[in-house]
């Protein structure tokens, strides 16, 4: 067997998957290690290891924070890729409106607006509450379209081939468009959960103690800028990679000739 190639017909895996992942592990280990051993003397890590559970908490948040913002993502952006298909014209154009018009600015902005405009006019005072709020809205926006083009994939025949037989819509949506839809919508919703955890750390300018604020405070206070950031990385490597590898399973049970 030869575990250092995989090639259609002969995939590699078990134990020579996790012999390639490690070798590959080691390496960019080593690249990194070497890149900063010039300068391992001056890491105050000793200092940050005081300020660990603030660190944790933050970390925390974030977790609160995205895990919230995923479920109503995923929510409003299934009702937006619906809303735009609707045999409505008023209810296709709002949605089209609103999904355009959020993709096409800035998250930051669009914090700054929602926060100190729009949740001040509706007395929103609790700032995670907003937090989540907002992060959905962006989110949400990029999700339906992912949607919409998984709705779209299916070809007319099929859905034609439905209403012939009697299903009705709400049925040709469950049996025949979203178990084909699915499939084409799992790598990029990977990637739209990813960037939602990742863009969780613009909520540090409205004053929310999310991970990113956490790393920000521990670094004015103790002037170790570089050591705060690079935690920064695994932490939040550790949150998007478990999202990865579940999508990816989802697709080898989802897979299927066509």
């Amino acid at each position: 067997m030869n575990w250092f190639r995989q090639t259609d017909d002969q995939p590699v895996a078990g134990w020579g998957l996790v012999l390639n992942f490690a070798i590959a592990l080691i390496l960019l280990s080593a690249v990194f290690y070497f890149s900063m051993s010039a300068s391992l003397n001056v890491w105050q890590w000793d200092v940050l290891w005081q300020y660990r559970i603030q660190f944790w908490n933050g970390w925390k948040l974030t977790i609160l924070l995205s895990a919230a913002a995923l479920v109503l993502s995923t929510v409003l952006g299934l009702l937006w890729a619906l809303a735009g298909r609707s045999s409505w014209l008023p209810v296709r154009c709002m949605a089209r409106t609103l999904i355009e018009a959020i993709r096409g600015t800035p998250l930051l902005a669009q914090i700054y607006i929602f926060f100190y405009v729009i949740a001040d006019a509706v007395h929103l005072e609790n700032r995670y509450v907003a937090g989540v709020l907002i992060l959905s809205i962006f989110s949400g926006a990029y999700i339906a379209e992912v949607f919409r083009a998984g709705i779209e994939s299916v070809g007319k025949s099929q859905i034609e081939s439905a209403r012939a037989i009697g299903l009705d819509r709400l049925q040709t949506y469950r049996f025949v468009i979203i178990p084909q839809a699915v499939r084409v919508t799992l790598p990029p919703l990977a990637g739209q959960f990813a960037s939602l955890i990742k863009d969780s750390s613009l909520l540090s300018t409205v004053a929310i103690v999310e991970f990113t604020k956490s790393s920000g405070d521990v670094a004015s206070l103790t002037y170790s800028n570089l050591e705060c950031y690079l935690l920064l990385a695994p932490g939040y490597l550790i949150l998007t990679l478990p999202i990865s590898l579940w999508t990816r399973a989802l697709e080898r049970r989802h897979r299927f000739e066509t």
